[in-house]
């Protein structure tokens, strides 16, 4: 799977409020796939850093494309386990998201993602998912 295929599944079958977060697929390979989310006002909370929401969102949306990328096929994958650790505010242009597929078996698939400043390269937050496929 290509970026660009990543961009197409993205567009077409995630709800309207995910891609209003304007994430951009950037990588993608069979056990990756790096995603960019420029930060606005939009996402941001008191404090002017972005809110946990929104790296959630990013950080299930990433691990899910990761793993329709193990898959090399489009998949319907849904959320069974979801936990975001926040380590520190994030600030600046964006949030990059590097989400991996750790083990995937017939039914479930094992994912984490880490989160980093795009401009400080400092971790955000990272998250683990176990995703069902149907």
């Amino acid at each position: 799977m290509t970026p660009a295929d990543a961009r197409r599944i993205l567009e077409e079958n995630f709800a309207d409020w995910v891609r209003a977060l304007k994430p951009v697929v950037l990588e993608t390979d069979a056990e990756h796939v790096l995603v960019r989310m420029p930060l606005g006002p939009h996402l941001s909370r008191v404090g002017g850093i972005v809110s946990g929401q929104a790296l959630a969102a990013l950080a299930d949306t990433a691990m899910v494309l990761a793993a329709i990328a193990h898959a090399g096929e489009l998949r319907l994958f849904s959320t069974t386990d979801l936990h975001t650790q926040f380590l520190r505010p994030g600030r600046g242009t964006a949030i990059l998201c590097d989400a991996r597929v750790i083990r995937a078996g017939r039914a479930l698939s094992f994912t984490r993602a880490e989160m980093t400043e795009e401009d400080s390269g400092k971790i955000v937050a990272t998250a683990t998912a176990t995703f069902y496929a149907a």
